[in-house]
């Protein structure tokens, strides 16, 4: 069997059906909603040095404010295989870091915990980025082997009380998620907030982060980004993956990049770019609640429209609710 199909699907008995269970009642701390919410999609066809240009006309949009602050880039690093677009690009990877730099921040880390590969600078070497974050003088910490804290959780759906959470991650004044945007075979879609998985450290956790899907994946999204607020997004929607994500779908193009300063704007927008509908998606919706804004309405959008493609991203069977127009049913292509 190949690699990727084995780690596709190495987690079915633990997931189990608990990863789509609805959410009954509302069970987070305080709402910490925004009034409203910003968002830009910025049109980028290629991986190159020309990225830190771009990505800094779109920060200019928010008015950032990282001036003597630490700031963590925690990119999608999820494991290595030829060929696959499974990882946030490093080239985007760096050009945040020069961003960040330029606007001020005391310190920029960049820090990840891969969920299915153990050797975290495996992923690193074969990427390409640590290479790049060596030229560049930045550090990495593998959060699933940092200094860990015991936190108590600020949302309560997984009903787990605390987790042991990273020093680094816990420390950082400003968090920058920076996901691939992929489907994904247990939680629909993998974005900005099921990215926060990378802080839960596999040291103590295991690998993929087995507590998390034992106590429903949807759930444990919501709790984990409730308890390590995400401050800011930047997303890889170049090339992204669809079908049988995180790991054995195929690419898809988008040629965008969305920055927003709400996770939850982020991923609903992120979704409808992929044709689906953030609505369905249970932590989306659920986070939308408390955390961020998932209606249009309370989204300020710069830079170019957001427009589903004619074509929704493929997924697997039990997410095709997510589509906003579903594959027709055998009987009625009769």
């Amino acid at each position: 069997m190949p690699r990727r199909n084995l780690l596709a699907g190495s987690l079915g008995i633990a997931a189990g059906t608990a990863t789509s269970l609805p959410f009954l009642v509302p069970r987070y701390d305080r709402d910490r909603r925004p009034a409203r919410s910003r968002v830009a999609v910025l049109p980028a066809s290629e991986y190159s040095e020309k990225l830190a240009t771009l990505l800094w006309e779109g920060l200019k949009l928010f008015n950032l404010d990282v001036t003597g602050k630490s700031v963590l880039l925690k990119p999608n690093l999820v494991d290595y295989i030829p060929g696959a677009e499974i990882n946030t690009h490093p080239l985007l990877v760096i050009a945040a870091v020069e961003c960040f730099r330029r606007l001020g921040a005391k310190r920029v880390t960049v820090g990840e915990g891969p969920g299915h590969q153990r050797d975290t600078q495996l992923v690193l070497r074969a990427t390409g980025l640590e290479q790049l974050l060596k030229e560049q003088r930045i550090p990495f910490v593998d959060l699933n082997r940092d200094e860990v804290v015991k936190v108590r959780l600020r949302a309560g759906y997984s009903r787990l009380k605390h987790l042991w959470l990273p020093r680094t991650a816990l420390g950082a004044d400003v968090i920058v998620s920076m996901p691939k945007v992929k489907t994904h075979h247990w939680s629909g879609v993998t974005l900005s907030m099921k990215n926060m998985f990378g802080v839960v450290p596999g040291g103590k956790y295991g690998w993929p982060k087995n507590l998390l899907h034992w106590r429903g994946i949807q759930q444990s999204i919501v709790d984990l980004v409730a308890t390590v607020p995400i401050h800011f997004v930047i997303a890889d929607v170049i090339v992204c993956m669809e079908g049988n994500g995180p790991l054995a779908g195929t690419t898809r193009r988008l040629d965008r990049i969305v920055l927003s300063d709400d996770p939850v704007a982020a991923d609903a927008t992120c979704a409808r770019l992929m044709g689906f509908v953030p609505e369905r998606v249970p932590h989306i919706s659920e986070a939308a609640k408390f955390l961020g804004n998932m209606s249009s309405d309370r989204i300020g959008q710069a830079a170019v429209q957001v427009v589903s493609p004619a074509t929704a991203f493929q997924t697997v069977q039990e997410f095709e609710h997510l589509r906003t127009k579903p594959n027709p049913s055998p009987a009625a292509l009769r």
